[in-house]
């Protein structure tokens, strides 16, 4: 069908191209009137241009079929993308050059056009080099001759406008320069990959480092071209205007470049773990799985090297080695290598290495865990330091000061030093003990006000991919690893009890900053104490009679001047009420428990506050 339609659109052109001709002919009779006449008319100019288009394209189809030969689908479908694409940038590059507008700039533009079209269809045939099974010398031929034919290309037209823009000035040719200038690099990356594919088909055994060099001749590539395009916007900025023509492709060739740069990180990262991570495949693996490498479609033994991927799919390390350049993923699940490295939680066998680790911590005296509760104390929560417990209240320090003489006053550790124990703290001081220096660093004595520094735990180490031979051969056997062990638990003991000194430094210092309780005590009962007084003062001046008013006022001043200087009124006791004929005994009886009783509360508050100024 594609081919109908060319055929029907270059028979059309040549019918309206024979028209127009005739028509100037018939019109002005000789050759030059009737050129001037085609030139001036806008119509016969249109069909010239679309004479010349299918001239150009007849001429591309010649040169690709010498080259090429038949193209491929992939190939059709790779030059229609970029075709449409190479289009709309020459329209736009016109609008920036409007004032350059010409046949000859045209023609210019398409014939850049048909160079880019052979340069692509280069990359898609050298990438085809790989693929196919069978080369021939056809082939060799045709590519030696399509690579020196567009290399002479690119620099005769670099060189061209080159020397133009020296002579001339800035002008459109500044353009066409670096446009082959970075159809050179493409020529220079398809020389490189064709020579790599040369020396790979050379080889009995696929090459190894084809990949790599590969991998880091794209990279080079592409950082040229990004250097060209970079100064090519700067210079078209400088010189002429923005070239919105060239921000499409400024920006593949940048994301082409960073692109680049994380596959070389990654593969690097993805070889490297391969290497140090990834576990050799052993008989019974393969026997349990297909040994079968779905990369090579080689049959895998255990004297080849085979890998076992975390996903527990097995390939051939070389083979693994060129995948993992282009991509870092597992070839039949596709399972992301890297990702699942960073998310592996700790593997069975470091944890059954942490587990012997905790053994020499355990066995320490002391070190059994209080089950019950002891009263609603707190247990402690530190078994191996049994020494530095959590402080206790006074009554329960009280009822122990007995035992504590016979207990012992210091510990050993493992390497034989002593360890001070802390004594008990008396009832009546105040003043928080500090913690003695922890074993292990006598340098350091711990300040009573510093808050200790904030720093992050280290990373776990990841296991995953290791077998447990080894795990066994980086743990070690020789007494320096066994040694190195030791030291590192003894490290981690002394920390702990680092940090339960310090717990119990500052629970000293939230106690000597708090109002003790029986304070509080003392102060509520005066008060009570105060207002019961001054309750019975009061009745008993109500139920006085008023003969006896100045006497129970007398009562009154004393009680006050008890209350205030704290020396109870003596005579208080004695005190006795007339009383009229007409009042009945029982006032007086009643008047006098009352005044007896506020005496023994002043006595009381007086006793109490003696003992305050005494703690004082």
């Amino acid at each position: 069908m594609a081919h109908a339609s060319t055929f029907v659109l270059t028979i059309t052109s040549v019918i309206l191209t024979l028209l127009t001709v005739g028509n100037a002919f018939f019109q002005k009779k000789q050759f030059y009137p009737s050129v001037v006449y085609i030139t001036k008319s806008s119509p016969s100019m249109a069909v010239m241009y679309v004479q010349g288009l299918v001239i150009a394209y007849m001429i591309f189809q010649i040169i690709r079929k010498l080259f090429f030969g038949e193209l491929r689908a992939a190939e059709y479908e790779h030059l229609s993308e970029r075709t449409w694409h190479a289009i709309m940038e020459t329209c736009l590059a016109f609008t920036v050059f409007r004032d350059d507008f010409s046949p000859r700039f045209v023609m210019q533009f398409v014939f850049l056009l048909f160079i880019k079209l052979f340069h692509w269809l280069s990359e898609d045939r050298v990438d085809f080099m790989e693929r196919s099974p069978i080369i021939t010398v056809l082939f060799h031929c045709r590519m030696i001759s399509l690579l020196a034919f567009l290399s002479a290309l690119d620099s005769y037209f670099i060189s061209h406008a080159y020397f133009t823009t020296l002579v001339r000035g800035a002008s459109v040719q500044i353009v066409f320069g670096f446009e082959y200038a970075v159809l050179m690099t493409v020529v220079l990356h398809v020389t490189i990959k064709y020579i790599l594919h040369m020396h790979d088909l050379r080889n009995v055994h696929p090459w190894e480092n084809k990949a790599v060099y590969l991998l880091y001749s794209e990279l080079l590539i592409n950082c040229l071209r990004c250097i060209l395009y970079i100064i090519f916007v700067a210079v078209m900025i400088r010189l002429h205007t923005f070239p919105l023509f060239s921000i499409r492709p400024l920006y593949l060739t940048i994301r082409a470049f960073h692109k680049a740069i994380n596959d070389v990180i990654l593969s690097r990262r993805a070889i490297h773990a391969m290497n140090n991570l990834f576990p050799l495949a052993t008989e019974q693996d393969l026997l349990q799985g297909d040994n079968t490498c779905i990369i090579c479609r080689e049959e895998m033994t255990p004297v080849s090297g085979a890998k076992k991927l975390p996903c527990n799919h097995i390939f051939h390390a070389n083979c693994l080695r060129s995948w993992f350049q282009r991509q870092q993923s597992c070839p039949t699940c596709r399972t992301d290598i890297l990702a699942q490295r960073r998310t592996t939680p700790t593997t069975p066998a470091a944890e059954g290495a942490a587990v012997p680790a905790a053994g020499p911590a355990q066995a320490r005296p002391n070190g059994g865990i209080q089950p019950a509760n002891n009263g609603g104390e707190i247990p402690n929560m530190f078994p191996f330091m049994a020494q530095f417990a959590f402080p206790q209240h006074p009554q329960q320090q009280q009822q122990q000061q007995p035992q504590a003489g016979t207990s012992t006053i210091g510990q050993r550790n493992d390497d034989g030093s002593s360890v001070p124990q802390m004594p008990p703290s008396g009832i009546g001081s105040n003043m928080p003990q500090f913690p003695a220096t922890p074993p292990g660093f006598p340098f350091m004595a711990i300040p009573p006000f510093m808050v200790p520094p904030v720093f992050p735990f280290p990373p776990v180490p990841s296991f995953a991919g290791l077998t447990d031979e080894e795990v066994a051969a980086m743990e070690g056997t020789e007494r320096a690893a066994v040694e190195a062990r030791i030291n590192c638990i003894r490290n981690i003991s002394l920390l702990l009890d680092a940090a339960t000194m310090q717990l119990q430094q500052y629970m000293s210092i939230v106690q000597s900053l708090s109002i003790p309780a029986y304070t509080t005590a003392t102060t509520t009962n005066v008060d009570a104490a105060t207002t019961a007084a001054e309750t019975t003062a009061t009745a008993t001046e109500t139920t006085t009679l008023p003969k006896t008013a100045a006497k129970s006022s007398t009562i009154d001043e004393n009680s006050a001047h008890g209350l205030s200087s704290d020396v109870p009124v003596a005579s208080s006791s004695n005190i006795k009420i007339k009383s009229g004929k007409d009042q009945p005994t029982t006032a007086n009886d009643n008047t006098t428990s009352v005044c007896s009783a506020s005496t023994t509360e002043l006595d009381e508050i007086r006793q109490r506050r003696l003992q305050k100024f005494d703690h004082e």
